[in-house]
C-alpha cells in the first residue's frame, strides 16, 4: 500500500477520475461527478507537478472534492423552487373543503365516498347512500368528512 501512495502518478487520478464519472451515469445525483472532476484536477496538477508528495495530492484531492460537493449541494438547494401549489401530488389534502356524494353509507362512522372517478375510505358521522359530504382532514388514505345540510 505505501509503494502505491509514493508512486502514484497522474494515470491513477485520471484512471480514479474516469470510474468516478462512469459510476455517476448509474444515478449518484451530481455528486461523483464533481468528485470524479476533483480527481481529474489532482491528475492534471500532478501531470504539471509530477514531484507533488502523495499527501499533497490526497490533500488537494479532498479539498477539491468538498469545495466541489459543497458547491453542487448548494447549487441544488437554490434550483429548488417553492410551488405555486403545494397540494400537488397530495390528492388528499386537494380535496379538504370540498363536497361528495356518499358511494357506501357510513355506518359507525366509517364508509366510502365518490371522488371524481375513484372510491376513498371516509370516516365521520353516519350518512345514507347519496348524501352529501365535506372532507375536513385526511389521516393517511382516509379522508375525515362531516355531513352537509
Amino acid at each position: 500500500m505505501w509503494a502505491f501512495l509514493q508512486n502514484l502518478s497522474y494515470w491513477d487520478w485520471l484512471a480514479l477520475g474516469t470510474i468516478l464519472l462512469i459510476l455517476e451515469v448509474f444515478g449518484a445525483g451530481g455528486y461523483l461527478l464533481w468528485i470524479g472532476m476533483a480527481a481529474a484536477a489532482v491528475g492534471v496538477l500532478t501531470f504539471v507537478l509530477p514531484e507533488m508528495s502523495w499527501e499533497l495530492q490526497l490533500l488537494f484531492f479532498g479539498l477539491l472534492s468538498i469545495s466541489t460537493a459543497l458547491y453542487w449541494w448548494r447549487r441544488q438547494r437554490k434550483a429548488v423552487r417553492q410551488s405555486d401549489e403545494p397540494n400537488l401530488n397530495l390528492r388528499g389534502q386537494e380535496l379538504i373543503g370540498k363536497t361528495f356524494v356518499v358511494h357506501e353509507a357510513i355506518i359507525d362512522g366509517r364508509g366510502k365516498i365518490k371522488v371524481a372517478d375513484g372510491v376513498w375510505m371516509a370516516r365521520g358521522p353516519d350518512a345514507a347512500v347519496g348524501s352529501r359530504v365535506r372532507v375536513i382532514s385526511q389521516q393517511g388514505v382516509v379522508l375525515q368528512v362531516e355531513t352537509t345540510e
